[in-house]
């Protein structure tokens, strides 16, 4: 039987959860495989490496470190600016916005904390910091 190599494009099914257990993304809510390219960047080179020597059928559990993933929190991506920066109108911790940086440069930021005054933000990736755990079934060669 074949087994992926680098350059192939394959499927696979997966179920991704964290240290305390929590699902953070799997493949069988959404009833499809997950279809990469082995090597061309598109999913963790972590999990490329995983999947290199894999044959259909074949299922293992795998940890990708927060350093092969989002890697770490960084403080630098949180910033406290002044409530009047934002339009009139509710600011809802957990709520995500679309912040425009000098330059023209976008980010999507998640509000933390409000207050009268400012309204502080993180652009941190939820999933930065954590380490992320995968069970594999390797479905095919595509």
């Amino acid at each position: 039987m074949r087994t992926a190599a680098p350059g192939d494009t394959v499927a696979i099914h997966y179920i991704g959860t964290l240290d305390n257990g929590r699902i953070f993304d799997s493949t069988v809510d959404r009833g499809e495989p997950l279809v990469f390219t082995i090597g061309a960047g598109e999913v963790f080179a972590a999990l490329e490496r995983e999947v290199v020597g894999m044959a259909a059928g074949q299922a293992k559990n795998i940890v990708i470190t927060a350093a092969e993933a989002y890697g770490p929190r960084l403080q630098e991506n949180i910033i406290t600016v002044g409530r009047e920066s934002f339009p009139a109108g509710d600011l809802v911790v957990g709520r995500r916005v679309q912040i425009e940086f000098g330059g023209g440069a976008e980010r999507v930021m998640v509000i933390t904390e409000v207050t009268e005054a400012t309204v502080t933000l993180d652009g941190n990736h939820p999933l930065a910091g954590l380490d992320l755990t995968f069970a594999l079934k390797f479905d095919r060669i595509v």
